[in-house]
């Protein structure tokens, strides 16, 4: 085949599957002016959904970072039992479906799961409510951060944490003066990727929330409800939001991305 040729086919590929569809996004949302969306999002419901997905987003960076990175730590540093049980688990959200993990949290904390009526008999809710939304986000989130960091922390072996300790350093002076300076950008780009995973997802969310609006729908989910209700313009105007939020968490990840990739080909942090 023609280099033009292969080169013509992969940009229309690109351009119909990758470009079109937030082109065609953006022109619904706009369809009867920006003043119009920009009132969409306005909306108290739209608003709340806003709120949520960014407070769900940030919590379940958080959570997962510090995991992550132990974690990772944990098995490219150091040889146990069961080390390749424990790769198989953390890895395991990516293979089951988001919808799965939203029937396990039901079947865990809903009103007639196992846990569910004792938890409300003293006032704690889970199921169809944000800690529910929470516990699904970290589950479809879990893996990512570990799995950026583990190639590089491997790559770079523990020569490095052996020196600090034989010098006298804690077990937090390595992690924070010399693991974590040495892994920074692949961290970065875990967390990014963490980031956009958590604002777009649907599933799991969608099955373990109730979809009450105001109060445990995400932006995914306001969309959703936005469209069967046949409000397209305000539908379309939060999946622009969502969308640009999303593309430029991508972004910055790929620059990070680049950064760790280039650590790992020089064996030392760019």
């Amino acid at each position: 085949m023609p280099r033009w040729l292969l080169i013509a086919a992969t940009y229309t590929i690109v351009g119909i599957m990758l470009i079109l569809p937030p082109v065609l996004v953006v022109a619904e949302a706009l369809r009867n002016g920006f003043g119009t969306a920009l009132t969409t999002l306005a909306d108290p419901d739209a608003l709340s959904a806003i709120r949520l997905t960014v407070t769900m987003t940030l919590a379940s960076v958080v959570i997962n970072t510090v995991f992550g990175v132990l974690a990772a730590w944990l098995i490219a540093k150091y040889r146990f039992p069961l080390r390749g049980v424990l790769t198989a688990l953390i890895e395991m959200p990516v293979s089951v479906s988001p919808v799965v993990a939203g029937l396990v949290w039901l079947l865990l904390f809903g009103t007639q799961g196992w846990w569910g009526q004792a938890l409300d008999r003293i006032g704690v809710h889970i199921a169809f409510a944000p800690p529910g939304i929470l516990l699904a986000t970290l589950f479809v989130t879990f893996p990512f951060v570990a799995r950026t960091l583990l190639p590089l922390m491997e790559q770079q072996g523990r020569d490095d944490e052996d020196a600090a300790m034989l010098l006298g350093a804690s077990f937090w002076q390595i992690l924070w003066q010399v693991t974590l300076p040495n892994v920074r950008w692949a961290l970065l780009s875990g967390v990014l990727l963490t980031t956009a995973r958590a604002m777009g997802e649907f599933g799991a969310v969608s099955v373990v929330s109730g979809h009450i609006p105001g109060l445990t729908e995400t932006m995914p989910l306001h969309i959703e409800t936005l469209y069967n209700g046949y409000q397209s313009v305000a539908a379309f105007s939060m999946a622009t939001l969502l969308a640009a939020m999303a593309m430029a968490t991508v972004g910055l990840r790929s620059f990070f991305e680049a950064r760790a990739r280039n650590a790992v080909i020089h064996g030392q942090d760019a």
